[in-house]
């Protein structure tokens, strides 16, 4: 069996689900999915309930973190209607400001520009923000980072005209980044008559064939590789009202290896949008004697009952992939070879507690 050492990954968009709904996820099984797939980072979405959005909510995630993780992490914050003073002295502490301007739930929906536009101003332009915005909406917040002179980072691209207008912005030389899925290069509306209407609810939906290839095609403009690691149980999937959202942490790596054998992408590839991307976006510190080996020949089959992730299903269950994550070595330790997790829980650092 041949190893390839890797630099540690870095995710940037995952959604533990605590506080508020640990029966799909918590930060220690979401954070022993993330070393089984390869990440010694996540940074979480500040979506949970309550809602990361002041000081005491942000304190009440990270205290849950500090005492669960077992990789490296840093929250997001989320942009609401009337705290972007605020939250802007928080900043230091978080891993950058997430603004919802499309599809999501309760006080974190961001409808009004003029509340947008407050956050631009206020949000410290080391770090960037992170928006969930599609099609003319994504096309109006680059409008203000070109305005506000001020980087921004669109999370889950998923459409051929998105990804033409950010590579237009780039050539123009605005300070936008990009990440993309792996669900959304490796599926489509067209597989959700077999993983049926509710497995297949996602944000942003899937998208044709056509805007798929596109992704494929403007790889270099894709900064990053992200997961939007959104586990839900299948009771809940399966219900009357399914949430959107595929668990990735563990398929991620495996998926985008096999485009690797496949000619489709380099491993260069994956270490400029699964590590030094995202430091770089992010203005994170290296991870000091942290790497991870992988068996980039081996063939398997991938199968929810041998994930870590709590929600027990994932959209890729039963597909060939070749390429698995051997064993993981954080900060000199190791916490993963050979399918079992040896990090204990709070082994994982707030790297940005530590860097301020």
């Amino acid at each position: 069996m041949s190893k390839l050492k890797l630099p540690g990954l870095i995710d940037i968009h995952t959604h533990m689900r605590e506080p508020g709904a640990i029966h799909k996820e918590d930060w220690d099984s979401g954070t022993s999915a993330a070393l089984a797939g390869g990440f010694t980072t996540i940074f979480a979405m500040p979506n949970t309930n309550p809602a990361v959005m002041d000081n005491k909510t942000l304190n009440l995630s990270l205290k849950e973190a500090e005492n669960k993780a077992r990789c490296d992490f840093a929250q997001f914050i989320g942009a609401g209607s009337d705290n972007a003073e605020k939250i802007s002295l928080l900043s230091p502490k978080t891993a950058g400001l997430k603004m919802y301007l499309d599809s999501t739930y309760g006080e974190l929906q961001l409808g009004d520009m003029a509340q947008w536009i407050s956050h631009f101003q206020y949000w410290p332009k080391e770090l960037p923000i992170a928006v969930h915005a599609e099609g003319p909406t994504m096309a109006a917040s680059i409008l203000l980072a070109h305005l506000y002179d001020r980087p921004i980072h669109i999370c889950h691209v998923s459409r051929k005209d998105e990804i033409l207008v950010i590579k237009t912005a780039k050539e123009r030389g605005l300070p936008v980044t990009c990440e993309v899925t792996p669900h959304h290069l490796f599926l489509t509306a067209e597989d959700i008559n077999h993983l049926g209407p509710g497995r297949s609810e996602v944000r942003p939906v899937l998208a044709s064939p056509t805007d798929r290839d596109a992704l494929w095609e403007n790889m270099d403009v894709i900064d990053c590789f992200a997961t939007d690691h959104a586990p839900h149980t299948l009771q809940e999937k399966d219900g009357a009202n399914p949430p959107p959202g595929f668990p990735g942490l563990e398929t991620a790596l495996p998926l985008l290896l096999t485009a690797v054998h496949e000619g489709r992408l380099s491993i260069d590839d994956l270490i400029n949008k699964l590590h030094t991307n995202p430091r770089k976006i992010f203005n994170l510190a290296e991870q000091p004697e942290t790497f991870i080996e992988i068996d980039p020949d081996t063939t398997w089959e991938i199968r929810a009952d041998e994930t870590f992730t709590r929600c027990g299903w994932t959209p890729f269950e039963g597909m060939q992939v070749r390429g698995r994550v051997f064993r993981v070595v954080l900060r000199n330790h190791e916490v993963f070879k050979d399918g079992r997790i040896s990090a204990k829980p709070g082994t994982g650092r707030n790297l940005r507690t530590q860097s301020t």
